[in-house]
Order: C-alpha cells, then sequence, then structure tokens
C-alpha cells in the first residue's frame, strides 16, 4: 500500500479518532490500561481509526485490529516518571524499520518545546521523519509546548501551541497533535498555522462525558481535523460509548446532545 492508502485508512477524508494508549510506559499502573486487551477491544468496537501504542502493545495486539476499520501506529518516544530533570526527555526506541513488520501503518514522535532537552528531541523527530519519508510511512507528531525554558511571544494568545504545530509541520509531520487553548479564537489561529491535520489532546481524564464532547466539538468548528484523545477515553467509565461518540462527532458531524443520547452517556 501506498503512503496516501495508509493516511486514508488512519484519516479518513481528512478526519481521524485516534486513541493514544501509550501512556503505561511513562507511569502505569493507570486506570484503563491494566487491562489492556479489553481497552483495544472496545475501541476496536467503537470504531476508532487508529490507536497509537508502543511497539510492544501492538506487537502483541494487532490482530485485534483485523478485519476492522482500527489500524495501529507506533510511538517511538519514551520517558517514565522517575526520571527526575530527564523526565520530559523522551528517548528514541525503535525505529521506522519496525513499524509495518509489527502489524502498524503508521508512526509517531514526541517532542516538548520549552524542555531542557528540546535540542536532542527535535533531532529524533528529524531522523524519524527522514526514515518515514523514504518508507513511505505517515508521521505523526506529539508537539507539546511546556518546559521551563518556554518563552511565549507578545500576543501569542495560542501560549506556544501554534509554534509547536508548525514545529511538527516544517519537521514533516503529516499530522499533528495539539492542545486545547481554551476557546475558539485562539484555538483557530492554531489550526491556521500549518496545512496537516491537527488532533486535539484531551488532557487529564475527568469522566465528564458533556465536557470532553464539548471540547471536541468547539474545536472541531475551530478547524480540528479530529482528536488524538487518550486517557479522556481509557479511563472514562464507558470506553466503548465515549469512543463511539467522538466517532459521532468527527465523522458524523453529531451535535454533543445527540452524540450522548445515541451512546447512553
Amino acid at each position: 500500500m501506498s503512503k496516501q492508502d495508509f493516511m486514508q485508512k488512519i484519516l479518513p477524508n481528512g478526519r481521524g479518532v485516534w486513541i493514544p494508549i501509550d501512556h503505561g510506559v511513562s507511569d502505569f499502573p493507570v486506570e484503563g490500561l491494566v487491562e489492556i486487551e479489553s481497552t483495544i477491544k472496545s475501541l476496536v468496537s467503537a470504531g476508532v481509526d487508529a490507536i497509537i501504542a508502543h511497539k510492544g502493545i501492538v506487537s502483541h495486539y494487532n490482530h485485534l485490529c483485523k478485519n476492522s476499520n482500527t489500524n495501529m501506529i507506533i510511538h517511538l518516544s519514551a520517558s517514565t516518571r522517575h526520571g527526575g530533570k530527564n523526565s520530559s526527555n523522551k528517548v528514541l526506541v525503535g525505529s521506522v524499520d519496525e513499524i509495518k513488520p509489527r502489524g502498524a501503518v503508521g508512526v509517531s514522535c514526541q517532542v516538548n518545546i520549552g524542555s531542557e532537552n528540546e535540542p536532542e528531541m527535535i533531532e529524533r523527530m528529524g531522523e524519524i521523519s527522514r526514515l518515514a519519508f523514504h518508507q513511505g510511512i505517515p508521521m505523526f507528531g506529539m508537539v507539546y509546548a511546556r518546559g521551563p525554558n518556554l518563552q511565549i511571544l507578545d500576543g501569542d494568545l495560542t501560549k506556544g501551541y501554534a509554534h509547536a504545530a508548525r514545529l511538527a509541520f516544517e519537521l514533516g509531520c503529516d499530522a499533528a497533535k495539539t492542545v486545547w487553548t481554551g476557546n475558539k479564537e485562539s484555538f483557530s489561529q492554531v489550526t491556521k498555522s500549518v496545512p496537516i491535520p491537527l488532533l486535539v489532546a484531551g488532557g487529564p481524564s475527568t469522566g465528564d462525558s458533556k465536557e470532553i464532547l464539548t471540547m471536541v466539538r468547539d474545536a472541531l468548528e475551530s478547524g480540528a481535523s479530529g482528536i488524538c484523545m487518550g486517557r479522556q477515553v481509557f479511563g472514562h467509565p464507558n470506553i466503548e460509548s465515549i469512543a463511539r461518540a467522538l466517532v459521532l462527532l468527527v465523522h458524523h458531524d453529531y451535535t454533543v446532545e445527540n452524540a450522548m443520547k445515541e451512546c447512553s452517556l
């Protein structure tokens, strides 16, 4: 399959519902990731487009996605809560040549701009982007604006997230994860900063379905191409229902109220 074919699988018609479940590397035990097989089955049943996970998860569970609309993307960046001052330094734990053999269709990499280790992370993303380009594999960037060296420009309503998105685009990412900036005005500035799809993150788990879905609806109306939301989904009391509601919002233009009613939330 060509790169365009893979992109259509994970971003059908340019939109995507992606669920990252890579959190078990950085922090464990985590609600929703202990019984990981059950969580993956729920996500597949809900019809999410992609699950982002570390390579061991993909190798062990990619068979659960067969004959479904769900695909797997391997996340190559890692650190743990035990890393002290290096806990935000995302190192590489694999390479692009593992992606297809392990059963995935794309690759993901993280940069924390403003981190003391920002230069090394940028270099790593650049190298993964180069390899993905030559192998025809979609490249996804998780780029966050956080760290002690973050310097926000005067007048930047996005608090550095437009810059983060721009970095992902200019380093060759085909799509990127961004953070809801609090309102449509500032988030629109983020989405207008790049021509690639931006998927909005969810943040810490709240279990508040209406709050989650309302934020997603606002993000979609501000130019987001979908969601890349982990803890708000796998940490939810009903994983399949909230994931299905997100699919209805992103792919079928449901209102928040109708999605909640349809999914009994």
